[in-house]
């Protein structure tokens, strides 16, 4: 029996059409977001049920693994190890913002994006130095079990380029929608993606 992992985005969240740089900033689910997630957990009974769900510690994950975990009497079980990037003094601004305010610092993002860290943040090398230990601990101390994991975009991107092998160079090669699941299989250790960026029909928005 192999070790399932549903590897999830949390669901949308309340200033999402801004396109904001989040990071550890504490934005709750939108209304919207909390109905995705119920929704996904309604799409997950159809499939094994997990036996755990772990998640960020940042509330808009928190939320969507307690309302995921629910109907099968889960309380998730939340780590810091799992957050999202944190972007320092970039924090809450848009993409535009960023140019405009430093110019700079975004050329060297843009020539550099796995080494360069904004004043206060991280690289995404040291997303995926703090991420991926948290995220294969899980693993290995859950073998043979479906478990749930519930993150951020940026974090799902390291986590799925480590397993699928593709340099974190290119981690925006991968797209993670709000409340995608992703479905890896561990056979004895060795990770098969069976699902990736899927959003079920029923949990976009009516």
């Amino acid at each position: 029996m192999p070790t399932r992992v549903y590897l999830i985005r949390h669901g949308m969240t309340v200033d999402a059409h801004e396109r904001r740089y989040k990071g550890h900033i504490d934005v709750p689910l939108s209304d919207e977001g909390v109905k995705q997630a119920a929704r996904l957990a309604g799409f997950i009974k159809n499939l094994d049920a997990p036996n755990r769900i772990f998640c960020s510690d940042l509330i808009r994950a928190v939320k969507t693994a307690e309302t995921i975990g629910q109907p099968f009497g889960i309380t998730p079980v939340p780590m810091a190890g799992l957050r999202e990037r944190h972007f320092g003094a970039w924090e809450g601004m848009t993409f535009d913002e960023i140019e405009a305010a430093y110019p700079k610092e975004f050329a060297s993002w843009a020539g550099d994006p796995l080494n360069f860290s904004p004043v206060g943040g991280e690289s995404t090398q040291d997303v995926s130095l703090r991420t991926l230990p948290a995220f294969y601990s899980i693993v290995k101390d859950h073998e043979n079990e479906t478990i749930a994991v519930v993150a951020h975009g940026g974090v799902n991107r390291v986590i799925l380029c480590d397993i699928l092998g593709i340099p974190l160079s290119h981690i925006f090669r991968v797209e993670q929608d709000f409340i995608c699941l992703n479905i890896i299989d561990f056979y004895d250790g060795v990770p098969v993606v069976k699902l990736m960026n899927y959003v079920p029909e029923l949990c976009l928005n009516r």
